[in-house]
């Protein structure tokens, strides 16, 4: 006969702006952690244990699939949920307290931030085989080459081969620490070859803002240019000062906006820059992250002497990472070089020679794999809960998708969510100079599948709530 469910000590604050679900798991977690809880014993279920709290069966649905997820109870068929076997070591301290409301700092609990990518919860054997070929190397004792060990800069153009279908030569491949370090080499470069004493970045707005806030950093002027739902209007940049010596584009998936650059615009973005002798800079951020389609061949294989090709793991491998690469023309890879060198800027041994055996023992490829699952059903569940909401742009791509809406909606619907503890970002906060188109953008990549519902349900009755 299967075991009477044990009473569950779970409080709920509804004036805290954490959502129901996340107050029901942190409640059961703390009482597991503690030891309230004990493995074996079988809890409420959802339909009971709804009855008792006075929530809707969904919120306990919820609880308990972020529960499952973390390890901490199981399902077993036909007897109920139980506390799990082996529970995770984290500290009693770690969960928040369910009636700890949001701090008043803008910090809210769930955060749809886009960039940030899904990795796996516990490290793999190939991550902890490549610190230990790491850390069985010599200490490395000189400064080691400015563009990087010719080892990793094989296996990147190897990893460009398979996974862009780029033929590159591993002399035009310089290491960096992401694609805004490549950015700023490459302007560095590019600034030493040129007779403007300050020379101008063309950038999408909107767009990444980083990316330009680096370029004033190292002293270029920054000129907006529009997109489209398309990606960028190439015919705008006719108009561009006669400084600009280089463009940024995202053109793989627009940030923030989505838009895919479609062929006839790269060949006439390509052409642009050779009319104009300026550079192209592509940032290919999170071209592996494809739903529908196979990704369009780079900018890169249009005119190689054109484009500076920025790739980087932070997407694949991690954000804290802090690896990437660029492919250079030819006549950059001297300039970037005696530039790094100037200035001390060396990439670090131990970190190439760990993401070296990453890269060869197929790590990024497996956890592209099984990101590329997770995305492709996160994408749906956005498309799901907002498109009755207005058009979606960037879906069937990368790690996040844009909800186009009126810019004061957009800001209401945001300001509404973020006291109820969610963060979604708008598409003002990446605007500079033009119009805000107006929308709000919807990372999924960096919460689990149960937080990512429970969001979208907030953003979604908010959105109702705010009706234009």
């Amino acid at each position: 006969m299967p075991a009477t469910p044990r009473a569950v000590p779970v409080t709920l604050d509804r004036t805290s702006a954490r959502p129901l679900p996340l107050q029901v798991a942190d409640a059961l977690r703390r009482a597991i952690a503690d030891g309230v809880l004990v493995t074996g014993d079988r809890l409420p279920s959802t339909r009971a244990l709804a009855a008792e709290l006075q929530v809707s069966r969904g919120v306990a649905h919820h609880a308990y699939d972020q529960l499952t997820a973390e390890g901490w109870i199981e399902g077993r068929t036909g007897s109920g949920t139980f506390v799990a076997a082996a529970i995770p070591a984290v500290p009693r301290t770690a969960p928040a307290p369910a009636t700890t409301p949001i701090e008043d700092d803008g910090r809210a609990d769930l955060v749809l931030r886009p960039g940030i990518p899904w990795t796996p919860p516990r490290p793999s054997a190939a991550w902890r085989r490549a610190w230990r070929i790491a850390g069985a190397e010599p200490a490395p004792h000189d400064y080691p080459d400015p563009a990087g060990p010719l080892a990793l800069r094989r296996s990147v153009c190897a990893l460009l081969a398979r996974a862009r279908g780029m033929t590159v030569d591993p002399g035009r491949v310089v290491v960096t620490t992401g694609a805004v370090h490549g950015l700023t080499l490459a302007l560095a470069a590019l600034r030493t070859l040129g007779a403007d004493s300050k020379p101008v970045l063309a950038m999408e707005d909107p767009g990444y803002r980083v990316a330009a806030t680096a370029a004033t950093a190292v002293g270029w002027g920054v000129h907006d240019f529009p997109v489209d739902r398309g990606g960028v209007v190439v015919d705008a940049l006719r108009s561009a000062p006669d400084s600009t010596r280089a463009v940024y584009v995202t053109p793989s998936h627009q940030y923030p906006t989505g838009g895919t650059l479609d062929g006839g615009r790269r060949a006439a973005l390509v052409a642009y820059a050779r009319d104009t002798d300026t550079v192209v800079i592509e940032d290919d951020y999170d071209s592996e992250y494809r739903y529908d389609v196979a990704p369009l061949p780079a900018l890169a294989h249009l005119d190689a002497d054109r484009v500076v090709y920025l790739g980087t793991i932070a997407k694949t491998l991690g954000a804290g990472v802090r690896l990437g690469w660029m492919v250079l023309p030819a006549q950059l890879v001297e300039p970037v070089l005696r530039h790094r060198s100037a200035v001390g800027d060396f990439p670090s041994t131990p970190l190439c020679t760990a993401t070296t055996s990453l890269l060869d023992d197929g790590e990024w490829d497996r956890l592209v794999r099984a990101a590329r699952r997770r995305y492709r059903n996160r994408d749906a569940v956005v498309r799901d809960s907002l498109s009755e909401f207005g058009e979606l742009r960037g879906s069937g791509a990368g790690m996040h998708t844009t909800l186009v809406l009126a810019p004061g909606r957009a800001d209401a619907v945001a300001r509404a969510a973020a006291t109820r503890g969610v963060t979604v970002p708008t598409i003002a906060e990446s605007a500079r100079s033009h119009p805000d188109p107006g929308g709000l953008v919807i990372g999924y990549g960096r919460l689990s599948d149960v937080e990512l519902r429970t969001a979208l349900d907030v953003v979604a009755d908010e959105l109702r709530r705010h009706r234009d």
